[in-house]
């Protein structure tokens, strides 16, 4: 017996092993970066819609449930189970009775439902308002006429019943950091402190923010994952500039790296890094939006002309150098709802001749396309555009604009077509619940899409009794819009990780691989931080 313990032994430490030879263990720092736009905005999660501040927010905050990288859907984490009821919209949940702020206070039900009315108020302008309104009570309460969500109950300390208007997977929307659960008195009257020295529950808490440079985390010892996170210390190096980020990285000051279209075939041909790549296609659509206002536009077959006289995947090789994924409808290979047969738009000029003839612009027109300076989804793709639409006698001019004013001509309407990067997951209902009929433009249904049978599909899936018959209408829904042409369909983002050999647990995360769980990460000791 004494000599099969000590080979089980043996090979439990072997496991631990990198092929280096160094073992990960517990401990040392972590170095990573936040490469979105300069500075984050803030650490109060219910009042920012930057990714740049989730990436931090992430590992200092929980919610109900998270993003399981691996399984690729969300699963419980404050709480331990949810019994659903059989027509689906009240779900119980039981709380973890171990889990304990930042502040040292134990997490209760009175927590979740301050947490989710907070968010729900209009003072609040929370992004994540969304994610809670199919609770029932919540739009009242978004809309400014009620002030408590009727739809949320406390039964007891760690028991919170919740009572939907329709029926949904609810995890999809509560494993959103945005979502995540505060405590009450860390930020009454103490708002604009709480932004920028936040208190939370994960896994990791708050020390120092300084501004453009790093904001440093350290492990929370009262986490409630006895033994982790594995790391003491998580730096996050505010590094919007690609090159120096590489630069950084291959110095060994960062652990990881957010890899660019630039950087991608270099790092693929580099011995020391290829091995130690890990790559996804994230959540997220590429298109050119379709204003039907303008005439041409409004006519599908126009629209479907267009997409078939491009070559996206010429595009993608030359200008992204392969680090995307060409679009074969909205949802991505990530979302489970894609379906591997459905084929995209095929680069077919004949085709594409045929069809502007048949709808009576065989000599074409002019329009304008309002893109941002992004390189990956920009007005650098408009341009590539321009001698493809030659070819059918489509003139394309394009028009760079900041982020923020793309945003307000697209919610308002004033564009001829559009270029963007549009989330598109992880619910794949909730994701084409934003092109329904009755969505309006200022809340993501760009290019005022329109479609009885689209609505009826979504419908459909909304009342399914199961999570299989939900996806194939979802599925049906999505063919529809695919045909539909209200978009030419470009790329799903393909997102890297470079990282060094000492780094273990980086995850392929879809929904967007920069949020990343730092909860179960190692280190082995030929880290330099250890």
């Amino acid at each position: 017996m004494k000599k099969i313990g000590l080979l089980l032994l043996a090979a439990a430490t072997a496991l631990l092993v990198t092929a280096g030879g160094a073992a990960a263990s517990s401990g040392g720092t972590f170095v990573f970066c936040a490469p979105y736009g300069g500075d984050l905005f803030s650490l109060d999660m219910h009042r920012t819609s930057r990714t740049q501040d989730y990436i931090v927010g992430l590992n200092i905050n929980r919610s109900l449930y998270k993003w399981d990288a691996d399984q690729s859907k969300p699963v419980l984490d404050l709480a331990t189970d949810a019994k659903v009821s059989a027509d689906g919209k009240t779900y119980t949940f039981s709380l973890r009775k171990n889990v304990k702020f930042h502040n040292g206070r134990t997490l209760t039900a009175d927590d979740v439902i301050w947490s989710y009315n907070r968010i729900a108020q209009p003072e609040t302008t929370s992004s994540a308002a969304s994610y809670i309104a199919n609770i029932d009570g919540a739009e009242a309460v978004i809309a400014g006429k009620a002030k408590t969500i009727t739809g949320l109950k406390k039964i007891d300390d760690h028991t919170v019943k919740m009572t939907l208007k329709h029926p949904v997977a609810i995890g999809y929307s509560l494993c959103k950091v945005e979502t995540a659960i505060v405590p009450r008195e860390a930020l009454e009257g103490k708002e604009a402190a709480f932004a920028t020295n936040p208190v939370g529950c994960g896994p990791f808490k708050f020390v120092k923010w300084v501004r453009g440079s790093e904001v440093i985390l350290e492990k929370f010892d009262g986490y409630f994952e006895p033994g982790k996170p594995y790391i003491d210390k998580l730096v996050y190096k505010i590094m919007p500039e690609g090159a120096a980020r590489d630069i950084a990285f291959r110095a060994g000051e960062l652990d990881a790296n957010i890899v660019g279209a630039s950087q991608y075939p270099i790092y693929q041909r580099d011995p020391e890094i290829k091995d130690n790549m890990i790559e996804v296609a994230e959540m997220y659509t590429r298109i050119i939006g379709f204003n039907p206002e303008f005439k041409p536009f409004a006519d599908k077959r126009v629209r479907q002309a267009i997409n078939h006289a491009i070559n996206a995947e010429l595009i993608i090789k030359k200008l992204l150098k392969n680090k995307a994924v060409p679009a074969t409808g909205y949802l991505p290979t990530s979302s489970p709802a894609y379906e591997k047969a459905m084929k995209g738009y095929d680069y077919n000029l004949a085709r594409a001749k045929e069809l502007m003839k048949e709808a009576g612009y065989e000599d074409g027109f002019t329009f304008e396309c309002i893109a941002t300076a992004n390189k990956s989804w920009g007005v650098g793709i408009v341009e590539a555009l321009i001698p493809f639409m030659k070819r059918i006698n489509i003139t394309v001019k394009p028009q760079q604009l900041e982020g923020a004013a793309l945003g307000e001509r697209c919610r308002t309407g004033k564009f001829d077509a559009f270029i963007w990067s549009i989330e598109s997951g992880p619910d794949p209902l909730e994701t084409l619940n934003r092109f329904r009929s009755t969505t309006p433009r200022s809340a993501g249904n760009y290019t005022a899409y329109a479609n009885a049978d689209y609505d009826k599909a979504l419908d459909q899936a909304a009342a399914a009794s199961s999570e299989t018959e939900r996806i194939e209408w979802v599925k049906k829904a999505n063919r529809i819009l695919f045909e539909d042409a209200p978009f030419w369909f470009f790329n799903y983002n393909k997102a890297i990780i470079a990282y060094h050999p000492w780094v273990h647990g980086i995850k392929p995360v879809a929904i967007e691989m920069m949020l990343q769980d730092f909860t179960n990460l190692k280190l082995d000791d030929s880290s330099p931080r250890k």
